[in-house]
């Protein structure tokens, strides 16, 4: 003998209300898991993160590498806002800075407009149409040949051979200049790009390997030779302090 339907309807209303507490677990289980991967993610990457978003907090976890200090200028930066903003009056043109230097450059006119188009005679330079644009002349990676000197008496060999001296480098015997040690520190201090993205450029740019080990090499002996000038510059610092309250 058949069940009818009605017999078959508590198990079925049965089935949902499982499946309905089985739906509600797994909602705050998954919002319990997402607030402690935040929380994980905030412990990570220190306070300044509270302040960003899930998908920035995201993002920063595909990012090897990553500083506090990104974190913080990324809490910092201001939202996009969803909403197209109203349209705000253009201020006008602006000046670029008066210390940059100036490169002119001069376009010449056509040869049809060196001639008059109605008697045919030569056209005047009767001034110029000028108009300003920032540029940017992109870093250029040379190899730096030193050659020295080298002299000898040759009344007196005795003596041996003198050489030129060599100047002061902050990496002796190394592969980089005092000028790219000095770029790799200020884009690491002043730019917050890491060393590691840095590395990455120097091999895209110049075709060299040089580890992350070796830029962090770098950044270590500078600071050593700094030692002395922190050292002058606390001293200094104390000075005026005991200067101050006096």
């Amino acid at each position: 003998m058949s069940s009818s339907p009605t017999d078959s309807l508590p198990a079925a209303l049965s089935l949902i209300e499982q499946l309905r507490n089985q739906l509600q677990f797994a909602e705050l289980k998954i919002r319990v898991l997402e607030e402690r991967l935040r929380l994980q993610r905030i412990e990570k990457y220190g306070c300044g993160s509270e302040k960003l978003s899930d998908d920035q907090l995201e993002l920063l976890d595909l990012e090897p590498g990553v500083s506090n200090v990104e974190v913080q200028a990324e809490s910092q930066r201001e939202r996009i806002p969803r909403s197209r903003p109203s349209p705000r009056r253009h201020p006008g043109r602006q000046q670029l800075p008066a210390h940059l230097p100036r490169v002119e450059r001069i376009l010449h006119c056509t040869p049809e407009q060196d001639i008059c188009g109605i008697c045919g005679k030569d056209t005047v330079l009767i001034g110029y149409d000028e108009s300003e644009r920032l540029n940017v002349e992109p870093a250029k990676y040379y190899v730096e040949v030193t050659k020295r000197e080298k002299k000898a008496c040759v009344d007196h060999e005795d003596q041996g051979v003198m050489a030129a001296p060599l100047p002061a480098q902050i990496i002796e015997k190394g592969l980089a200049s005092n000028q790219v040690v000095i770029n790799t520190l200020v884009e690491k201090y002043c730019n917050h790009i890491p060393l590691y993205r840095q590395s990455a450029i120097l091999e895209r740019d110049t075709g060299l390997e040089l580890s992350r080990v070796t830029l962090d090499g770098w950044v270590m002996k500078s600071g050593e030779l700094m030692i002395p000038m922190a050292g002058a510059m606390r001293l200094n610092i104390a000075t005026l302090v005991i200067a101050h309250v006096k």
